[in-house]
């Protein structure tokens, strides 16, 4: 059975790609490395305000290093770097006259900004966004980032449990998110050819309007939603962007949010 990426002796490590490598940032931030949950993170937050992680932004040049730091044994796949971790990251949306601007931070520190076009209407309110991240829309936030993700028992096991922390009934709602989620991974272990299974994204794309009920992700939500996946994996890790990781990265952004 496999187990995370082996640590290096500290003689033979090569440098990780800290945040100072990729973002104009300063403090204790720049010299920590960028972690894989640090980008599952961002990756949530991207797809919530945006509707999908944004080619070349901070999510994905954060992915980039993290997979890197990850395969270098440098970094461990469930792992958070301190700073980011107890700080967050954040991205906020304002919407300005004729403008809407975006902006990306991690641990308080702004690592991108965009700023796009938008409708002019008659009276232009400053909105920033703040709102916290429901198990639903963590799901959708997964059928973006693993969209292409064959469904298996693990994936299965984590949505029955964010469905049932989501709803706050163990009742599996036939023709729901656990039934669906269930009858692919049955489905998909027959299947040789990996294109001929049903994906993540087929399953949990408009997962909010397929549950009955919803609610803010917790953290004893992530931690079931996890274990859940956990117990079904034999690789011991969750799948990076998948549900674990998503509803996990929502949790926290809420506490940051209600912090």
């Amino acid at each position: 059975m496999s187990q995370e990426q082996p640590r290096r002796p500290l003689d033979e490590r090569e440098e990780p790609i800290k945040y100072s490598d990729v973002f104009n940032v300063s403090g204790q931030l720049s010299s920590k490395p960028i972690a894989p949950q640090d980008a599952a993170m961002m990756q949530t937050a991207e797809n919530m305000v945006m509707g999908q992680t944004q080619k070349g932004g901070p999510a994905a040049v954060m992915q980039a290093a993290a997979t890197r730091n990850e395969r270098a044994g440098l970094v461990g796949h469930r792992e958070f770097s301190d700073v980011a971790g107890d700080q967050g990251v954040c991205v906020t949306e304002i919407d300005a006259p004729g403008r809407r601007i975006i902006t990306e931070s991690v641990a308080g520190q702004v690592v991108g900004k965009y700023v796009q076009p938008a409708p002019v209407e008659q009276v232009a309110v400053e909105v920033i966004q703040q709102s916290t991240i429901t198990i639903g829309e963590a799901l959708e936030a997964s059928a973006q980032s693993a969209e292409n993700k064959a469904v298996n028992q693990s994936d299965a096991s984590a949505i029955q449990v964010a469905e049932m922390r989501a709803t706050g009934t163990n009742v599996i709602t036939p023709g729901g998110l656990a039934a669906t989620a269930q009858s692919a991974a049955t489905y998909n272990a027959r299947i040789d050819r990996d294109e001929d299974k049903i994906k993540l994204g087929d399953v949990l794309t408009g997962a909010t309007t397929k549950l009955a009920a919803d609610k803010s992700a917790t953290r004893q939500d992530a931690e079931g939603v996890v274990n859940a996946e956990l117990r079904n994996n034999s690789n011991l890790a969750t799948h990076p962007g998948g549900v674990a990781a998503s509803v996990a990265a929502a949790a926290m952004l809420n506490e940051n949010v209600n912090a």
